[in-house]
């Protein structure tokens, strides 16, 4: 078994801004020389997500608009109130998505469907410059 670790930079993000990572990180897998495992993307950061989605542009619109009813950004948040920074629903959109995911790859494929596209989408209302761990886990 091994492991191989790689670090994905991703430029300057804004709110609610979602990128599509899928073809990096099956660059990744394949640069590993792995045939099949395991890959796990990490986001480095409390603000930040990493999901599937068809990445479509009517999905583009349709998620951030379901964020915004299930942790709206104009209500109070404790968090607001102790670090006067405004992103207590950055915080907690992030933590329902969680900041990483992992998928299994076959004979050097990722094993997603004909639709479903692995995405990082940023969450703070600070702009940031992103960094995702890529882990390969394999044979």
């Amino acid at each position: 078994m091994a492991v191989v670790s790689e670090t994905l930079a991703l430029g300057r993000t804004t709110e609610l801004q979602m990128l599509d990572i899928t073809g990096e990180v099956a660059a990744a897998v394949s640069r590993s020389g792995l045939r099949n495992g395991i890959v796990t993307v990490f986001n480095v950061g409390s603000t930040g997500a990493v999901t599937t989605i068809e990445f479509e542009p009517g999905l583009q619109r349709d998620f951030p608009a379901m964020l915004e009813r299930v942790a709206p950004s104009d209500i109070p948040y404790q968090h607001d109130l102790t670090w006067h920074d405004g992103n207590g629903h950055s915080h907690t959109r992030a933590s329902l998505l969680g900041p990483d995911i992992t998928i299994p790859f076959i004979d050097g494929s990722l094993t997603l469907g004909t639709w479903q596209q692995l995405i990082f989408i940023e969450l703070d209302n600070k702009p940031h410059h992103r960094k995702l761990i890529v882990q390969i886990i394999g044979e």
